[in-house]
């Protein structure tokens, strides 16, 4: 019979706040481990990236070995341009295969060469792809030239919707693309691995990704996801990665799925295994300071999931969010777009622990069946140390927001209810953001054998100036050993932070080698004080936290 036991701590803080910071508020959150809400789902271990070709360069292989060793479970990777045309030289918001080419008689040519290193990568890690079924090879556009784009930071978006944008001039052949790409993975990687895949037509067809009509696009899904059920009967397709206001064309989407005449088997209805729709924030740079709108993002989520929850037929189908992030440019950096500032230091791991959290309870709100949201950021191979893309490293030295993700991978069993009166209602954060107080958050989970709470302390307007104290009383932790041990991980300026580590040696672009080793060390998720051994044999506990702003910790407890 196992006893009811609870740690008894009085001030428990790993973090002393420096001399110069004020305490701004106190915040009361109180647990009763008793109560326990729906079984935590690992939705964060999804990752994007538009440069496909850096999946097996130096660094992108690092970072994917990374995050496979802390995931601890399968991690899916979604990739644009897996089938655009090219040498496989990338460029940012560029990729290439050349998977499909013509002979001077119009027949298909099939190379597989360059996309199985990308899906050999992430097989070898036990990852699996999120397949992307784009972009248009150039020998099936109907408008081929220019094919490849030349865009960069600060050149007008437009510049990217080039001939790789374009519908098919053969539906046919595209279909059996499809077909003859689906088929070689189940031959390479086996029927159960390519049966445990998702994959996805096409990205954002109601943007500039699609130079179609919505008709256009309904055909060019319908000969994808036929040419990929004729291979393998069992794979998982669905669309159709919708802007996060692209609520209508989504909806003609799905009514075309359901009710809609199949442009290849002229029956009704198309197949549909998952729905995916794109959320996105809005940064902007307001009097020298960064002003994030955590209320974008989460907005997108619920509308696209109030539509999804509208139909009855799919309420049980799994919903991944094809791109779910602060804004929507990854390739565009701060020298060019000062609102993107936020991404090298800690204001871009509260934001994620933030956000994510809320995803939780948009979940819940709607009865959803979310499977994932994917972070819409990977790295960006020999480029200046941290340049202000959105990504999770930078020339192979990771970056403070990864270190969120490494606790969420921490986290496991229940989530757990709890009362806090420092956290932003929902529906507050929904129609004003964070504008006043910060949201002094909490995410909780109690599994077999530990217990996690993360903590946040986020605000939309980036500032480090005060410290929040927070009081955590515990209540019922029951476990069926008498000590348990509890150590407390921290992501702020001083932890787990290889950007401040970077900027206090001056902000070199040329780091030397010793250098580079202190930048990795400080890149670690590390603890703020030491583990402690506990014996347990009360029925209560009280932690004080000092949490900086736009500081994430972590509380373990482990028996």
């Amino acid at each position: 019979m196992k006893k009811l036991l609870v740690l008894i701590i009085l001030c428990f803080s790993f973090y002393v706040p420096s001399a110069t910071s004020q305490t701004e508020k106190t915040v009361d959150i109180a647990v009763d481990f008793s109560k326990k809400g729906k079984k935590y789902r690992p939705i964060w271990t999804w990752f994007g990236y538009d440069e496909p070709n850096y999946t097996y360069m130096k660094d992108g292989k690092k970072l994917l070995s990374d995050i496979a060793t802390f995931a601890k479970q399968p991690v899916y990777v979604r990739a644009h341009n897996l089938l655009s045309t090219g040498d496989g030289t990338p460029a940012l918001k560029w990729g290439s295969t050349n998977a499909y080419t013509e002979d001077a008689q119009g027949n298909p040519i099939y190379q597989w060469n360059i996309v199985d290193s990308i899906f050999d990568t992430y097989v070898q890690r036990k990852m699996k792809p999120l397949v992307q079924i784009g972009f248009m090879p150039k020998a099936l556009s109907t408008h081929p030239e220019p094919y490849q784009h030349a865009w960069k930071p600060g050149i007008s978006y437009r510049e990217i919707e080039t001939g790789w944008a374009y519908p098919p001039n053969d539906y046919k052949k595209w279909g059996n693309l499809a077909y003859e790409w689906t088929k070689h993975c189940v031959e390479r990687y086996g029927k159960a691995e390519v049966e445990s895949w998702y994959w996805e037509v096409w990205n954002e067809p109601d943007g500039v990704y699609w130079k179609g009509s919505w008709e256009d696009f309904y055909k060019l899904y319908d000969y994808a996801a036929d040419g990929v059920k004729r291979a393998l009967p069992t794979a998982k397709i669905g669309g159709c990665n919708t802007t996060g206001g692209g609520m209508k064309f989504l909806k003609g989407f799905l009514d075309h799925c359901l009710t809609g005449k199949n442009y290849v088997t002229g029956q009704i209805g198309s197949p549909l295994d998952a729905v995916l729709f794109h959320a996105k924030g809005s940064p902007k740079f307001v009097n020298g300071r960064v002003v994030m709108s955590i209320k974008n993002q989460l907005a997108d989520i619920d509308r696209n999931l109030k539509l999804i929850h509208s139909y009855p037929a799919i309420k049980d189908l799994p919903i991944i969010i094809g791109e779910s992030d602060p804004e929507g440019c990854a390739a565009c950096g701060m020298s060019t777009n000062p609102e993107n500032a936020y991404r090298n230091g800690t204001m871009y791991s509260s934001y994620t622990a933030a956000s994510f959290a809320r995803k939780f309870e948009l979940m819940d709100k709607y009865d959803s069946n979310l499977l994932g949201a994917v972070s819409w950021s990977f790295e960006f191979e020999n480029q200046p140390w941290f340049a202000g893309f959105r990504d999770l490293a930078t020339n192979g030295v990771n970056k403070p927001v990864l270190n969120v993700f490494k606790m969420f991978a921490m986290m496991k069993g229940d989530i757990i209810p709890h009362e806090n009166d420092g956290k932003y209602a929902l529906q507050t954060m929904l129609d004003n953001s964070v504008r006043e107080k910060n949201d002094v958050g909490s995410f909780i989970t109690k599994g077999e054998h530990s217990a996690t709470i993360m903590l946040w302390n986020y605000h939309d307007k980036d500032s480090l100036s005060r410290d929040v104290k927070v009081n955590l009383a515990l209540q019922q932790l029951a476990i069926p050993t008498k000590s348990a041990t509890i150590t407390e991980y921290r992501i702020d300026q001083e932890h787990s932070n290889s950007y401040n580590a970077w900027q206090k040696m001056g902000s070199p672009q040329n780091p030397t080698t010793a250098q580079i080793e202190a930048l990795h060390k400080a890149s670690e998720l590390m603890t703020v004080g030491k583990t402690k051994k506990l014996i347990l044999n009360k029925q209560a506990a009280q932690l004080t936290i000092s949490l900086p702003s736009q500081a994430v910790s972590l509380i373990y407890i482990r028996w």
